[in-house]
């Protein structure tokens, strides 16, 4: 008889629609965007803005991009991948630990798994979003959904977080790792590659109101302010990548993706950054992007499609994306580490 698992793991990653189509795609738009945490501004102009603006227009081109990298056969990337770990990190942890999988847009919910966990009466649950690096609009989104939910539980188990974990030496070995895979000396720079976000939301992290951003933010707001800066916790897993991979300082860039509207986010972003490195007569370039712990629409194209095209029409030759964490065995042997505590 199998024994009852008494710990449970739930595992979040951001989401993906359901299907290629512009209706899926246009739900898991809305529903992300539509996140307060995302989105910072009030109800009535996210609403009027997302819905009235971005979602109508970005969901046809969406879906046509999104069917260039979906597999007949397993689907979403991102869920094929995140779906992997899930069963890989099962196996790791044995018939003590029940481990789930959810996105924090979509399917399968949040809701639907705690769902689940709810009923096994377990003594404990440990959440780890899928982010290495915390912010607000990810791991916080997350946890502050999954404290929703709970809150209506009749009980509750001991149930933890894991915010960030974004300079550990063995994932950050792991990237160094898949970098190596690629002759290092072919190439002119290596970039490390981060999702984006509004320089405003930087600060809101500090609950006194008194840290104040610069547009580019910094890099040692970490170590000297806040721990819980998204750019700062940036360069530091870049920092500690870099320095497995036998980087100088002079040898990489740090920048950002996948901006969106007109107000300021953090820079230097990505296109510049190639508009940079093209000027210097950088032919070849490197990209790592450590954000993402498997690949997903913004590895597989806006990198490794949309900018290698870009950097082409600047004069450059190449640019090589970096097979991120996916089912390396070392990854799991991480999360195997973070649900243990």
């Amino acid at each position: 008889m199998r024994k009852s698992a008494t710990k449970g793991i739930l595992l979040v990653q951001l989401g993906t629609p359901d299907n290629p189509t512009t209706a899926d795609v246009r739900r898991y738009l809305t529903e992300f965007l539509m996140d307060p945490r995302v989105m910072d501004i009030p109800y009535l102009g996210r609403t009027l803005l997302v819905k009235g603006a971005i979602v109508p227009k970005r969901a046809p081109r969406s879906a046509a991009t999104y069917r260039t990298i979906w597999d007949e056969k397993t689907g979403s990337p991102l869920m094929y991948y995140s779906e992997l770990q899930r069963d890989l990190l099962q196996q790791e942890l044995g018939e003590d630990y029940h481990v789930e999988l959810a996105m924090r847009y979509q399917n399968p919910s949040i809701a639907s798994a705690l769902q689940k966990m709810e009923g096994m009466m377990l003594e404990s649950i440990r959440v780890i979003p899928l982010f290495p690096q915390y912010a607000s609009a990810t791991s916080g989104s997350v946890i502050d959904k999954v404290m929703e939910i709970m809150r209506h539980w009749q009980y509750f188990p001991a149930v933890s977080f894991v915010s960030s974990y974004c300079d550990d030496e063995e994932m950050c070995e792991t990237f160094a790792e898949h970098a190596k895979q690629h002759p290092i000396e072919d190439y002119d720079h290596v970039l490390f590659s981060y999702h984006g976000l509004p320089v405003r939301q930087l600060g809101k992290v500090d609950p006194s109101g008194e840290l104040q951003c610069p547009d580019a933010g910094c890099e040692s707001c970490k170590v000297t302010k806040n721990s819980f800066c998204y750019l700062s916790q940036c360069y530091a897993t870049s920092r500690t990548i870099a320095e497995k991979m036998g980087l100088t300082r002079d040898q990489y860039a740090v920048c950002f993706q996948s901006r969106l509207g007109k107000t300021p986010w953090i820079q230097p972003y990505t296109s510049d950054t190639l508009h940079e490195m093209a000027q210097r007569g950088f032919k070849k370039l490197l990209v790592l992007s450590p954000a993402f712990v498997a690949d997903c629409i913004e590895t597989l194209d806006e990198i490794q499609v949309e900018y290698a095209d870009e950097f082409k029409a600047l004069g450059g030759e190449k640019v090589t994306m970096v097979e991120s964490l996916n089912d390396d065995p070392k990854w799991i042997n991480v999360l195997k580490r973070l649900a243990q505590g």
